[in-house]
């Protein structure tokens, strides 16, 4: 596969599950422990060899661009009005796309392991996966897969939040993706689907008629840093992994939990 050298991050949420804290800072600076949201994200992009980081982003989001001012490669800051002239700037070539609201705790990243698995791949897209208990699998992207190399499977199906009864595997999507720069105009004509916004899943399952599509099952844990208990979840979880201070937490957690 050609390298890859660019991500995108879709940053233009509301964040209204974590009002009122997000009436006036962007869900995705956030703190996990000491860092923002969107920087573990960043952070995993740019160890996978990632080269230009772009931010799709919308009002009040001013924030997030200074974050990253002089300590990243910004080639673009794209906004609702200039979106389609300036994503199409990412030429023919594969790219990643990081949903900043996903953390996945664990040395390499998730991006890095897609990376090293699209190597001697021709023109492939590969969606990250884990697997969730079936109790749960009605509130997720679910995938149908063919048969297993190693981590890697071919991709047969996509359905979004299908009751458990049907649900192709016990697979979900996670916000890891390797796509080809085809999915842009899929998306430019996209209707609508799912509370009146374009479906990035609806795109995918149309350009998996045309390219093949594959599933990695990643090492690591991931967190769902969109609910609260996710969030918070992350951050005993990176705290406890912090030598400097997983002393301190692991005891306050103890405390905690026999005051219960």
């Amino acid at each position: 596969m050609q390298a890859i050298r660019k991500a995108v991050f879709p940053v233009a949420g509301l964040g209204t599950r974590f009002l009122p804290a997000t009436k006036a800072m962007p869900k995705e600076m956030l703190p996990v422990v000491d860092r923002p949201l969107i920087q573990h994200v960043v952070d995993e992009a740019r160890a996978a060899g990632i080269e230009h980081f772009i931010f799709v982003t919308g009002r009040n989001k001013a924030v997030i661009e200074d974050h990253f001012d002089r300590q990243f490669e910004l080639e673009h800051t794209l906004t609702e009005r200039q979106r389609r002239n300036d994503l199409e700037l990412l030429g023919h070539e594969p790219f990643a796309l990081l949903l900043p609201d996903v953390l996945v705790q664990h040395n390499p990243g998730c991006l890095a392991q897609m990376i090293d698995a699209a190597r001697g791949i021709e023109r492939a897209n590969i969606i990250a996966v884990e697997r969730m208990p079936l109790e749960r699998i009605h509130m997720y992207g679910v995938v149908g897969i063919g048969e297993r190399k190693g981590n890697l499977f071919p991709l047969t199906q996509m359905v979004e939040k299908p009751p458990r009864e049907t649900a192709p595997s016990d697979l979900i999507i996670t916000g890891r993706y390797i796509l080809q720069p085809e999915i842009f105009d899929i998306l430019a004509s996209e209707k609508r689907g799912a509370g009146g916004e374009i479906q990035l899943t609806d795109a995918m399952i149309e350009l998996a008629r045309s390219q093949p599509f594959y599933a990695l099952e990643f090492e690591g844990r991931s967190f769902d840093c969109g609910s609260k208990v996710g969030f918070l979840a992350a951050n005993i979880a990176y705290a406890l992994e912090r030598s400097d201070i997983a002393g301190e937490v692991r005891t306050e957690l103890t405390r905690l939990l026999g005051e219960r």
